[in-house]
């Protein structure tokens, strides 16, 4: 009798537990010390942990970085590159801006346009000017991986300074696996390297200085144009004549929505360049970038103890609390859209090794958006059960409002 007794209160207290999980989940996850927070639309706290406490916020950290971009480079920017012919000499001069975006459809659409504004039909020399960036450039946290996160930066570069390929059986070789880029001779032998059938390779810094007018060039010669000299490094010089500058299509909100969506540490750093030039004048530096998103945070969200090293979130001596990303989540709620969006949430994750955060909106049936941030700086354990619980909390916060 008593063995059933013990048998009884033992799996009603299991079921208590495992209730208590589910209902709140957040009580399991204070093991791990996690910083959450969930706001109203104004940012009235509803439930906050730790919301103080600094944590590596990963690849949260490019809100911050579109937000600044947005407000410094202003909504309806498009990223310039500058070009002018030479009559004379027959040589084109070339220079970048930083244009994250600078993929082989726009390249395509830049060289029709320099033939149909400069009326060329031989071109000597293509002469590329990178030094609206700094030289010598080393981002924080990258590593030297053929991962696509490690790509160098650059002020004039193409398709993210990757290059993605595939093995073809009827031509028993190498080709593009874009049908819109072509597979350059130039980089064969990197791909061989690499070693696989298929995939994705990042340039190393040289190849990805001379690889937008080698791209150049191949377009120039499918449009019938006569390529005489060679691509070469050089400073951009308008002795007579006229300067033109071929504007991307891209508007800022469509460079920062690609960002989000693939979470790109390229385009975050470009980003980062590209303001703290616009801020602070050319070369860009990481360190003027730095300066622009510190200065526009204390200025506009009232931020001091950020600690920012990079752009994109890659770097672990990134530090900041839950309530420094709230703050950044109610100034960026206009643009709340440009994140990615599963259902009711708007949000953006950010993985490293023994970090795991997520930062966005959860939009309710009352038609309010309610930000949240969740930072779990140890292994992922809880991090799901504290977002069900953000979810939960909502929807009792919301039936509260319609029932009232």
């Amino acid at each position: 009798m008593i063995n059933i007794r013990i048998t009884i209160v033992s799996i009603f207290l299991f079921t208590i537990f495992t209730i208590g999980l589910f209902i709140n989940p957040c009580i399991y996850a204070k093991d791990l010390n996690p910083g959450i927070v969930l706001a109203d639309d104004h940012g009235n706290i509803l439930y906050a942990q730790n919301r103080e406490k600094l944590f590596v916020p990963a690849s949260i950290l490019k809100i911050l970085t579109s937000l600044a971009a947005i407000n410094i480079l202003g909504e309806d920017y498009r990223f310039p590159t500058d070009y002018f012919f030479d009559k004379h000499s027959k040589n084109l001069y070339i220079k970048g801006f930083g244009d994250p975006l600078f993929i082989s459809e726009v390249i395509d659409q830049f060289c029709r346009e320099i033939i149909l504004k400069t009326k060329a039909t031989q071109i000597h020399n293509i002469i590329l000017d990178q030094t609206y960036f700094f030289e010598l450039i080393k981002v924080p946290g990258k590593g030297i991986s053929l991962n696509p996160y490690d790509a160098p930066v650059g002020a004039l570069s193409a398709n993210f300074n990757t290059i993605m390929f595939k093995w073809s059986l009827n031509k028993k070789g190498f080709v593009s696996a874009e049908a819109q880029t072509p597979l350059l001779d130039f980089f064969h032998s990197s791909i061989k390297k690499a070693g696989v059938k298929k995939g994705r390779i990042i340039l190393t810094k040289q190849q990805s200085l001379f690889y937008p007018g080698l791209l150049i060039e191949y377009f120039f010669k499918q449009n019938n144009i006569n390529i005489t000299g060679s691509v070469l490094q050089g400073k951009f010089e308008v002795s007579k004549g006229e300067k033109y500058s071929f504007l991307s299509q891209f508007e800022i909100k469509e460079v920062v929505q690609r960002l989000l969506e693939y979470s790109s540490n390229y385009i975050a750093n470009q980003l980062l360049l590209t303001i703290g030039a616009k801020k602070y004048g050319a070369p860009a530096t990481i360190e003027k970038g730095i300066k622009a998103i510190k200065d526009f945070s204390k200025q506009n969200l009232k931020l001091d103890g950020i600690t920012i090293v990079e752009g994109s979130g890659l770097s672990r001596s990134n530090q900041v609390s839950a309530d420094e990303m709230l703050k950044i989540l109610i100034e960026f709620m206009p643009f709340h859209s440009l994140l990615k969006n599963h259902g009711n949430d708007f949000f953006k994750t950010g993985t490293l090794h023994g970090v795991r955060t997520r930062a966005g909106y959860i939009s309710g049936k009352d038609q309010r958006l309610y930000p949240y941030v969740i930072m779990v700086n140890q292994k992922n354990k809880g991090y799901e059960s504290i977002r069900k619980d953000l979810n939960y909390r909502v929807s009792q916060v919301v039936q509260q409002s319609i029932g009232q």
